[in-house]
């Protein structure tokens, strides 16, 4: 009864999202050929200007960079107070917890949306936007690691009359190095394709490129642009993944 009780609520879920949606297969079908027009006006892809490219990808490099380090900065006295064997008042751990959650959950295309119109256009907005919300998915991490870690030389360093502050310092942090600093490089690596779309609100990067091609009908760009994001998100992924096994 219980298992039939629960396939009965994911079906009655299942229902209400087709209701919202309203997945038109018909419509897709129609718009298919546009579609394969489009594609084919991309071909071969406009690579002019490609110093103009080039810096906008590094500019998606280095918003996705410092606002990884800011965010890490950010994250890091939040992640402590949000680990319990380091905070076990409820009184800081909660409110921490609520920080990080509340960070997480606005995405940073919200965030640079928000600070493009306090700081005005460019990568400076994008990079306040991407660390906000990655100081949210980093501590989360970090707090997390941090529980999980061998909780005896942070018992031992209070037996010797270490307060809860400096034995995360001087015990868990250096114990949890390597993980902590894994999901650092991975929170890098997704902020990289994160800040490829931050310039749709002005917040700089390739983004930027890619509205105003799109703006413009111009596919060929379009698809210069995307074989730009795709080489520089796979780059990433490949250094981020050999750091980590370096760490490892």
């Amino acid at each position: 009864m219980r298992r039939a009780a629960w396939l009965l609520a994911l079906g009655v879920c299942y229902g209400a999202c087709l209701l919202v949606v309203r997945p038109d297969l018909p419509r897709l079908w129609a718009g298919l050929p546009r579609l394969a027009r489009w594609l084919g006006g991309a071909f071969p892809p406009d690579f002019s200007g490609l110093p103009d490219l080039l810096h906008r990808a590094a500019e998606t490099v280095a918003i996705a960079t410092l606002g990884t380090t800011l965010a890490a900065l950010l994250a890091l006295p939040l992640a402590v107070l949000a680990a319990r064997p380091v905070t076990p008042l409820a009184l800081l751990y909660h409110p921490a917890r609520a920080v990080l959650d509340t960070l997480r959950g606005v995405d940073g295309f919200v965030f640079a949306l928000i600070f493009v119109a306090a700081v005005g256009l460019g990568p400076f907005a994008g990079m306040l936007g991407v660390a906000l919300h990655a100081a949210g998915s980093i501590g989360k991490l970090w707090s997390e690691a941090l529980e999980t870690a061998d909780q005896a030389p942070l018992e031992a360093a209070l037996s010797a009359g270490a307060s809860r502050a400096q034995a995360a310092v001087m015990v868990l942090v250096p114990e949890t190095l390597p993980q902590t600093t894994s999901a650092l490089l991975y929170v890098w690596e997704f902020n990289i394709r994160a800040s490829t779309v931050l310039g749709l609100v002005g917040a700089g990067g390739l983004g930027q490129e890619l509205k105003n091609a799109v703006d413009l009908l111009d596919f060929a760009r379009v698809l210069a642009i995307l074989i730009l994001i795709i080489t520089l998100v796979l780059a990433a992924d490949r250094l981020s993944a050999l750091l980590r096994r370096r760490l490892a």
